[in-house]
């Protein structure tokens, strides 16, 4: 049996939206996409294994719909998400202490948004020269901020999922744009999701200064 004849399945409609086939890769990433963010928001380790299930749906998903920045991105998320998951446990180095949420520092944004916008720029030239991609710039816009959230996410910068929501607001309707409608939902779900994550990590910070205030004392 091949490689082909395991996706192919897949690949195959399992139903339409706006007279647009929606395939089983595509349903399959919704579902494992919303579960994984929802179980960031909750601060909860499982969120790692589900999003390298949803990096691997999505390989295949934008392969097939010539978003190829995209595509690689999920490979560099799942090595991302091997990361972020031992950080998770240990507290960023050996210890039995989870990591807390933190503000991101002046340097640390100072090189992340160096890296955003030359990712932005390098992608842009290379999927414009290399690809068939009709949206270059977005796509490479959407990977750098992708690239830089996941960072952030992975240290429990809580600046975070605020790259995280300026992500999806490119995405939602350059998914609507490439007919994969399905996504486009689900990155508008995201949204409400990463106000909700926000929300919930600002309240845990504002926690954890209270308590360290306290112990000063």
């Amino acid at each position: 049996m091949s490689l082909a004849d395991i996706l192919g399945p897949l690949q195959q409609p399992l139903f339409t939206v706006l007279d647009t086939p929606v395939s089983w890769t595509e349903f399959l990433g919704f579902g494992s996409g919303a579960l994984c963010v929802w179980l960031v928001a909750r601060q909860h380790l499982a969120n790692w294994p589900i999003g390298i299930a949803n990096n691997l749906f999505f390989i295949l998903l934008f392969t097939q719909a010539g978003l190829y920045a995209d595509a690689g991105l999920q490979v560099v998320f799942i090595t991302l998400a091997v990361y972020g998951w031992w950080t998770w446990t240990h507290g960023g180095g050996p210890g039995p202490d989870g990591l807390p949420v933190r503000r991101t520092s002046r340097t640390e944004w100072s090189w992340l948004l160096a890296a955003g916008v030359v990712g932005t720029l390098a992608l842009t030239l290379l999927l414009g020269r290399a690809t068939d991609s009709n949206v270059p710039f977005w796509d490479a816009l959407t990977t750098a901020l992708s690239l830089m959230a996941t960072y952030g996410q992975c240290r429990k910068r809580l600046e975070s999922w605020w790259l995280w929501i300026a992500a999806d607001v490119v995405y939602v309707p350059l998914y609507a744009y490439k007919e994969l409608y399905l996504t486009s939902l689900l990155y508008a779900g995201f949204l409400t999701l990463c106000v909700i994550g926000l929300r919930s990590w600002s309240r845990d910070l504002v926690v954890r200064q209270r308590e360290l205030a306290e112990v000063v004392v």
